[in-house]
């Protein structure tokens, strides 16, 4: 069980543990990019005791997982409740990871993704550590005393766990609805199923938690918790940016009903103007404690291209805000401040504002604040259908998309030694390139490349 400390509500940030260096080889349970597509069966998956699951098929996709007791992957290393744990993990293929954490008890933590990321897409050859340096959590180990075991999941593609953990509200770790090592298995041979053969592959690494106690003690978990999340005030927040001015934007991009442009008292969230209401935008406010962070409706839930909206006064430094969703979706994202000027100006710029800029399309998830990066710089990520966007009041609001993203992602987005966007991506020589704070990527006979300055 782990007492997981965060320090602020509905951010993004980057962690980062020095001095892992793995070496160590790997049975892995993970579906890495690029492989053959020559074996297209799939097949079960094997369920072990030691290693919890893993793909009888030989993979050119490898994962490797460790903790900060034992940099090699290979030993069982003792921590004290209390003590603080790091979990490195690196792919010799571009994958998608999952990290859970089986505990001596049975009950199940999943530690990647969370919130606090930008992407569980992982770059080949990248050695990524759990929290990072500046992160708003922690990992503190809580007990009970027992083997507790990290598995390492990595696909070729994204995989659905729906039905095995979810976010509930504005939440930075999800919860995990299976127990035991044997359910978290099933679960997971269902979800790996319809990958190909050689699409997925495992790792696991193991530490006890023993007798004694830290130094300092572990926050005291909560009723009901599992990998219990403990909120520490005052530790590590940051507030969001204020709005910078990167482009003008149109007040509203012409839906179909005007809305009024100061609060109405009168509307509610996620209320259209025949009474009726749109569940999915309810459900967001909610989700995102809206009085909190979207503040109060300036208008009624209106038709936007093949999608609505609705517009929110916005709270403090969050900034005007909307809720988004294309027709169809049960989800509904926020929008806010710099991000949605910039969001609305490319709309503007493509169309009048008639529909979701193409480069981004619909917001595909819940805007996360980014409080400081390697280089101190504060900022704002935003994840659309097509691309993202990142702003900061140093450097403005750019937007990213395709293999240059996805590389950038992959390297840890802005918690990286790239750091923040500095401008847009742009074409160079008739190629995707894009500069950063501490180098660029460059696409060459057509795969990115990454530079350092």
């Amino acid at each position: 069980m782990f007492l997981w400390a965060f320090f602020s509500r509905w951010s993004d940030s980057a962690r980062t543990v020095t001095g892992m260096n793995p070496s160590k080889p790997v049975m892995t349970l993970t579906a890495l990019l690029g492989l053959a597509a020559s074996v297209a069966q799939a097949s079960p998956a094997k369920i072990t005791a030691q290693s919890i699951i893993v793909n009888p098929v030989e993979t050119k996709l490898n994962v490797e997982v460790w903790v900060n007791k034992d940099a090699t992957g290979k030993a069982n290393p003792t921590y004290r409740k209390g003590e603080q744990l790091s979990i490195g993990v690196k792919t010799n293929q571009d994958a998608y990871v999952y990290l859970f954490n089986v505990n001596a008890n049975g009950s199940i933590d999943l530690f990647f993704p969370n919130k606090f990321e930008e992407s569980n897409f992982m770059q080949a050859g990248v050695t990524r550590v759990f929290p990072t340096q500046n992160a708003k959590y922690s990992f503190t180990v809580g007990g009970p005393n027992g083997q507790d075991k990290v598995l390492a999941l990595a696909s070729t593609k994204e995989l659905n766990l729906d039905d095995i953990a979810r976010f509930a509200g504005d939440q930075g770790f999800a919860d995990v609805k299976v127990s035991g090592q044997e359910n978290l298995a099933r679960a997971l041979s269902i979800v790996v199923n319809p990958l190909p053969a050689d699409g997925w592959t495992t790792d696991v690494a193991l530490f006890k938690i023993g007798a004694g106690q830290a130094t300092t003690p572990a926050p005291k978990p909560k009723p009901g918790s599992t990998g219990t999340v403990t909120y520490t005030p005052g530790v590590g927040t940051q507030p969001a940016p204020a709005p910078a001015q990167p482009a003008p934007a149109p007040t509203q991009p012409a839906p179909t009903q005007p809305a009024p442009s100061q609060p109405n008292a009168q509307i509610k969230p996620g209320e259209r103007q025949d009474g009726t209401f749109d569940s999915a935008m309810v459900e967001a406010y909610d989700r995102l404690k809206g009085p909190e962070s979207l503040g109060t409706p300036t208008g009624y839930v209106t038709p936007w291209a093949d999608g609505w909206w609705q517009r929110f006064k916005g709270v403090a430094a969050y900034g005007d805000a909307v809720l988004v969703h294309a027709n169809g979706s049960s989800r509904s994202y926020a929008v806010h401040g710099r991000l949605l000027e910039r969001y609305l100006a490319l709309a503007k710029t493509e169309s009048n504002g008639a529909r979701p800029p193409s480069r981004l399309g619909w917001a595909a998830g819940d805007e996360k604040v980014i409080p400081k990066n390697p280089y101190g710089t504060p900022g704002l990520y935003g994840f659309f259908q097509n691309g993202a966007l990142y702003g900061t009041e140093k450097y403005g609001t750019f937007w990213l998309q395709g293999p240059v993203l996805k590389t950038y992602q992959g390297l840890g987005g802005s918690g990286s030694f790239l750091g923040f966007p500095t401008r847009d991506q742009y074409l160079l020589n008739g190629a995707w390139a894009a500069d950063f704070e501490g180098g660029s990527i460059r696409t060459v006979n057509g795969v990115p490349k990454v530079y350092r300055k």
